[in-house]
């Protein structure tokens, strides 16, 4: 019985992170796209995907804040990225796949940085690259 219950337990351990993971498909929609312009509120630079909270002005003029998803931290390393690359205060431009729940949550594809540079986000969507001229595409 015990062996029995170690392996029930080492199961629900080793199950448990592959479950908290989504497809991109599933939860975004790559064909609704936009470009936010805001400042940065959060940084959450953790696996499996770092999180950015940006708050931007709506058509009315009010402020909502966003949650872009962008890739894990190692493919942003990748990239250039640092953890202390955007920081709460940073202005930044960010193009994203829209949540298909019409949340304001987002998949980035890529980001403009307060320095100018742009960034790939590290997106599992499909053709989420940046190029030199922040304009999407492949590099």
């Amino acid at each position: 019985m015990a062996k029995f219950l170690s392996a029930l337990a080492l199961a629900a351990l080793t199950t448990a992170p592959a479950a908290a993971h989504h497809s991109f498909a599933a939860e975004y929609d790559a064909n609704n796209q936009i470009t936010i312009v805001g400042t940065i509120t959060k940084v959450e630079w953790t696996n499996p995907h770092t999180w950015f909270y940006v708050d931007v002005r709506d058509p009315q003029g009010q402020v909502v804040n966003w949650a872009i998803e962008g890739g894990a931290p190692t493919v942003l390393y990748r990239e250039g990225w640092k953890p202390n690359s955007l920081k709460a205060g940073d202005q930044v431009t960010v193009t994203i796949a829209l949540a298909k729940d019409k949340s304001r949550k987002g998949n980035a594809y890529q980001f403009k940085l307060p320095d100018g540079r742009c960034v790939f986000a590290g997106s599992s969507g499909p053709s989420g690259a940046a190029t030199d001229n922040c304009t999407p595409g492949r590099r």
